[in-house]
Formats: structure tokens, sequence, C-alpha cells
């Protein structure tokens, strides 16, 4: 499967009288996209503001980061099963504004364990969003909507924005391209060549999702079990973050550190990408049992691995579930490498792993709440509603965790330690 991303670098992010990419200067109409999104019933208003890279500014809650991207004509569905109809993400051209993102805030999250994005200073140089223009979006639901239903609003202003402003490269020429493409499990092995699977976690049955929670092809995961998935799909749309994404962002879904990362290395001749497994973490022990079993089977049987790297989505049992994972990958031969976050208080490395298998014994860490800076007061601040705006904008101690892309579940962290 063949997919070519067609980039067009983004310097800066200015409002307009008309939606455009001029250069690298990407033009936005407020009235124009405000129409677009309003067309959601359940919105009664959306406030949309610029944000340039290392500003001294502070955002939250957010709900969720995107790089804007389109489709090329006849390449296929934007996010297929949620904005289009089901079909193969992963295919064809797609275009990409590089170096900017689409932030959506969530004015219904409380702030006190909410995620936000610091633009400056210490926590700015550890976050990776500090370094892009954002156009952050704050839309407010009609009063009276279900939770669930301002959720669901939510995510499809995200996705709607991200394509309409990436409409604008649609038939111009891109600053380069990428082509992504492998063969899969029946690619011929390559002498002294690994072959390698990515185990990838894309949500946690510790919160139930919402019946309309769209996370993969727009379904909600419920009943689902590990499924096997093209690396491309999980670049190209296939794959949203829940309502409660913990380290997780969909920006990083589009730009997976570890599957870019494993690409390259195939085109390289370096690995054999043999393909991914999508899995949950499971909501009881029999759950869990049955999708990590079924997840080493299709690495081992399906995919013919002889490493896998597997990552987490959420919190100590998603780890456990992770560990579990990889256990059963190494009993059948599949050497493997865990990522994980460190959530003890005492910053020990036994308080933080949550599991003790011999075979686990390859564990990269991302970083975790024993991390914190010292900020000052931002200049800039934005929220839904003047208390968040006045909290986010005052000196405080920020916690790691709290930060978005600081410690990421999908590879993203630059703060990372490796313990063997």
């Amino acid at each position: 499967m063949r997919l070519i991303l067609a980039d067009h670098p983004i310097s800066a992010v200015k409002f307009a009288d008309t939606t455009q990419l001029q250069g690298t200067t990407l033009l936005v109409d407020q009235a124009a996209l405000r129409q677009h999104l309003l067309a959601d019933r359940r919105l009664v208003g959306v406030d949309v503001y610029i944000v340039g890279p290392g500003e001294s500014c502070r955002f939250g809650v957010v709900f969720d980061i995107l790089e804007p991207r389109a489709k090329a004509p006849g390449a296929g569905a934007d996010f297929p099963g949620i904005l289009g109809p089901i079909e193969t993400a992963g295919r064809g051209t797609t275009h990409v504004l590089q170096g900017c993102a689409v932030t959506v805030l969530d004015e219904g999250a409380p702030l006190a364990t909410g995620k936000i994005v610091d633009m400056s200073g210490e926590a700015g140089a550890a976050c990776p969003y500090a370094s892009l223009s954002h156009l952050v979006m704050v839309p407010h639901a009609v009063h009276g909507v279900e939770r669930h239903a301002a959720l669901h609003a939510l995510r499809l202003a995200s996705v709607r924005a991200s394509v309409y402003l990436a409409g604008t490269a649609v038939g111009q020429e891109a600053a380069s391209t990428e082509v992504f493409e492998t063969q899969g499990p029946a690619v011929a092995r390559r002498d002294g060549v690994p072959r390698i699977a990515y185990i990838g976690q894309i949500h946690s049955r510790q919160r139930v999702a919402e019946v309309d929670e769209p996370i993969l092809y727009g379904a909600n995961t419920v009943g689902m079990l590990p499924a096997s998935l093209h690396p491309n799909e999980w670049l190209d749309g296939a794959l949203v973050t829940s309502y409660s994404n913990r380290g997780v962002e969909t920006y990083f879904y589009q730009n997976h550190p570890i599957i870019l990362a494993l690409q390259r290395w195939h085109r390289d001749g370096k690995v054999t990408l043999v393909g991914t497994i999508a899995t949950m973490a499971g909501s009881d022990n029999d759950d869990r049992a049955r999708n990590c079993m079924l997840a080493a089977q299709q690495a081992k049987w399906l995919l013919a691995a002889d490493g896998a790297i597997l990552t987490k989505y959420g919190g100590g049992a998603p780890h456990a579930d992770m560990a579990l994972t990889a256990r059963l990958c190494e009993q059948w031969g599949i050497r493997t490498t865990v990522q994980v976050e460190d959530m003890a208080q005492d910053r020990r490395a036994e308080s933080s792993q949550l599991f003790n298998y011999a075979e686990v014994d390859a564990i990269v860490h991302v970083g975790g709440i024993g991390t914190r800076w010292s900020v000052p007061a931002a200049e800039r601040a934005i929220a839904g509603n003047p208390a968040d705006v006045a909290a986010l904008a005052a000196p405080q101690r920020l916690d790691a965790s709290r930060l978005c892309g600081v410690v990421n579940q999908q590879g993203a962290s630059r703060l990372r330690s490796f313990v063997y």
C-alpha cells in the first residue's frame, strides 16, 4: 500500500478576508471557518485564536491537537468513518500543512486535571507543540446539550477544521513529498534484517467509550479485539484519540514517531516492517488475558515478527496489559521493547514499572510526574472561561504530565531515559 505525504511548510498563520495558502503563509477567514463549523447545530459559537511559536502563551484545556491534512481528489476519504465513508486509509496523496496545528479546547473540562500547552520557557522547550503555529479553537455547545454530544461536536469540529484548512494546499505544488510503502507480512525475509512489528493500544476500557465516540474508523472500540493495521493507516486518518486522551494526541498518530522511524528504517534496509496491531487495555482480567494473548499471537502467526515495539494508552492498567502482551511475545520468541510513563510519586524505578517480568527487559521511559517546572506569568492565556484564563496566565508549578506532548505515549517525548 502506497501513501504519499505532500508537505507544504507553514511559517505563519494570519487572519484574512479569504482562507488560502500564500507561499508558506496560511491565511484564515474567521467568519468562513465559523460558518463551516456551525453547520453542527450542537454548537452555538466558536472562538478562534492564532498562537505563534515561542509566544508567551498558555492554553487549555486541550481536547485534541491535529495537523491540518486533506486528501487529494480520488485518493480516498478524509478521516473515514468520521467525515467520509468507511474505506481503507493510507493510500494515495495527502496534503499536509507542516508546521501548524489545529488545537481544540474543551470548555467543559476541569482545568485542574486537564492538559495544556505552554509555548515558551523551559516547559515550552520540552513540548514538541511549542514550535508550531496553532489555530486554537474554543467551540461553545448549545446550553443543555448532553456532555457526550458536546464532545462529539468537538471531535467533528477538530477534523472539519483540519480538512478545511489543508484544502488550501490541494492543487498546489508541494515543497517536498515522502512516500510510505510496505508490503506487510508478505514481504520476503531479508538475510540479517529483523522483521519488526508495532503493537499499540488505542484505548483503555478503564473508561467506557461513549456510543458516539469515534476512535478507529469511526467506531468506539467496544467489543473490539486486536486488529491488524497497515502502518499507513495510523498516519492517514484511520485513528483519532478518544475523548479522554492521556499522553496521546491525534497529531502524533498523523506523525507517529515509532511508525515513521520504522517506515524509514524499512526503506533503508535496517529492519523489515511487517505490520502493526491496534489493541486495547482490558476492562477486567479476562478481557486483559484475551486481548494480550490475541495480540501476541497475531504478531507471531500473522506477521511472523522477530521483534515488536509496544506502547500503551492510559494509566496503570494499560501499563500492565502492555507488559503482559510483551511477555507473551517473548514466550513466542519475539524480542520486545516497551515504552513506559513514570507514574510513581517517589520517582523510584521499582514503583513506576507496575510489572516485573524478567523477559521484558528493554524499557524506554518517556517521562512522568516527577518532572516539574516553575513557570512565570504568561503574557497571554486562552481557555473556555475567564476564571481558567486567569489561572493559566498566573505563575505556577507545572507537572510534565499536564503538558501536551511532554509525556507522550506515542514516542514524541523529548524527556526520556533507557533502562536495560
